[in-house]
């Protein structure tokens, strides 16, 4: 780059540094079949956790049709404005990069802020949920003697090997995906002569829990977005990573639906025992005590692989938020494993605070302040498809202006729908949590204007930094994010990324 200000996302430059990208790049990219494996962990992991769904939802019917008709209005949705900006933006800061883009660092750390809660909040469902299945093999997992230090010990071990390195990546994510999906494949095939359709028909429209409802369904088709944070590590993202986001939706949605078309249609359990968990008393229903042991080894496996795949990417946001001068340097501090140590504390501290809440409590919490964030990213979305119509985009939604706007709506009414259904104190929690949000981002610049606190060094070897232009509309302290590019080589930045730098 020397002294020139990169402008543009033209085909010469573009493909120069690509080639460069391709000579200096030190790992392995992913392909497409270990892509679609991570971000199936990112998004689902495996039906545990749907049962709730049919409870809530008063019987099979709702739970059936939400797992049918919910992704073409919101996975399919975040899937695709995932596609087009995560490709826009191929750093590992994902969504932060596409927020402090379109709106300024401000928003850019406050919707890094929210994430990171919100992730800490769903990783605080793994113990719980896995629990939640022991249970029905060890009841006394439901007493509190034995539920606390078993929450703290699995979190304490999970969080070990987490700073250890232990990362669900490549070919080890379709095994783990594989190995978790088995017995249910198992199940369904013992099941098919004990279908009977018509409990798939049943509902009770007075017992809906419409609040549970949606929240379940919610919880259980998100996160796509998370997936953002892999795009820099995609071999040929413009082709790949679409593909790979459509090929997740249909495994996710798959292992939703055919498992509980198998356990709705061959019981007449009622709604009221389809809670969190129930899948191994379904197994031992349907297949006898080694199904269900089979299930529950299965939700281990699962559980911790979610759980691994969920604090790696906040520990690793909370990095890379460090080394774009938005966290104090000690969060950008890497153990001998070369694991972000204070930033997994820091996620881990979270999750046991959390850990002590029921499952339905913590699920409402970190959907509240989740949808939050994606209202943010889609406005991010149609802001940047106005204001940068020329920005470098590998992957484009095919659909121009009013088009893209119409593809938002359905999700973003959802996304309305499922904060005004909150109870009260998801609204005080979240409220507080955006409150100290606000407050964190000036006590930040304050404390990095007096020198305080250490934070990153953006200066490269010749003593130049990159800061991001100041066409940024209406943000003042766009130095916050100036030390962004200080982590990765110039080579590894998107034409998109760079067009919006320049060497002083």
């Amino acid at each position: 780059m020397g002294e020139e200000e990169v402008e543009g996302g033209g085909a010469s430059s573009s493909d120069g540094l690509a080639k460069e990208t391709s000579r200096t790049s030190p790992n392995p990219k992913l392909t497409l079949l270990p892509l679609i494996a991570l971000i199936f962990y990112e998004v689902s992991g495996g039906p545990f956790g749907v049962e709730d769904s049919v409870r809530a939802g008063g019987g099979p019917l709702l739970s059936l049709l939400g797992f049918l008709i919910f992704p073409i209005f919101w996975s399919i949705p975040e899937a695709l404005v995932t596609a087009e900006l995560a490709t826009s933006y191929p750093g590992n800061g994902g969504y932060v990069l596409w927020i402090s883009s379109a709106f300024g660092p401000f928003w850019g750390f406050q919707e890094g802020f929210w994430k990171w809660f919100s992730g800490v909040m769903d990783n605080a469902l793994y113990p719980v949920l896995f629990l939640d299945y022991l249970k029905h093999s060890f009841p006394i997992f439901n007493q509190l003697a034995a539920r606390v230090p078993a929450l703290l010990g699995i979190t304490a071990s999970l969080t070990y090997l987490n700073y250890r390195g232990l990362h669900i990546v490549g070919f080890s994510a379709v095994s783990l995906a594989a190995f978790s999906l088995l017995p249910f494949a198992v199940m369904v095939v013992l099941a098919v002569p004990r279908i009977r359709p018509r409990n798939w028909l049943r509902v009770d429209f007075g017992r809906v829990d419409w609040r549970g409802y949606f929240n379940s369904m919610f919880w259980n088709l998100n996160y796509w977005d998370k997936a953002s944070t892999l795009a820099g590590e995609v071999d040929n993202p413009s082709r790949t990573f679409p593909r790979a986001l459509f090929g997740a939706v249909v495994l996710v949605v798959c292992s939703y639906l055919i498992p509980l078309l198998a356990g709705t249609g061959a019981l007449d359990s009622p709604p009221s025992q389809w809670s969190d968990g129930y899948f191994a008393e379904v197994g031992f229903l349907i297949g006898g005590v080694w199904l269900r042991g089979w299930i529950q080894a299965a939700a281990a496996m699962s559980n911790m692989g979610l759980f691994e795949a969920e604090m790696s990417s906040d520990a690793f946001q909370l990095l890379g938020m460090s080394e774009m001068g938005m966290l104090p340097s000690i969060f950008a501090s890497r153990s001998k494993h070369g694991t972000p140590t204070i930033s997994i504390l820091c996620s881990a501290t979270g999750v046991i605070f959390l850990s002590w809440m029921t499952f339905q409590e913590i699920l409402e919490f970190l959907n509240f302040l989740y949808s939050i964030g994606m209202l943010l990213e889609f406005a991010a979305f149609l802001k940047l498809r106005i204001k940068k119509p020329d920005l470098h985009r590998p992957y484009r939604v095919p659909l121009e202006t009013l088009g893209a706007t119409i593809l938002c709506l359905p999700p973003t009414a959802l996304l309305v729908l499922v904060m005004c259904l909150a109870s009260l104190k998801t609204v005080i929690v979240s409220g507080t949590v955006m409150a100290i949000g606000f407050l964190l981002y000036p006590a930040i610049i304050y404390s990095k204007d007096r020198q305080w606190v250490v934070f990153q060094d953006a200066s490269d070897g010749n003593g130049a930094k990159p800061e991001l232009h100041k066409d940024i509309e209406g943000e003042e302290e766009v130095g916050l994010l100036s030390k962004a590019t200080s982590a990765m080589p110039e080579t590894e930045l998107a034409p998109s990324t760079m067009e919006e730098l320049k060497i002083e």
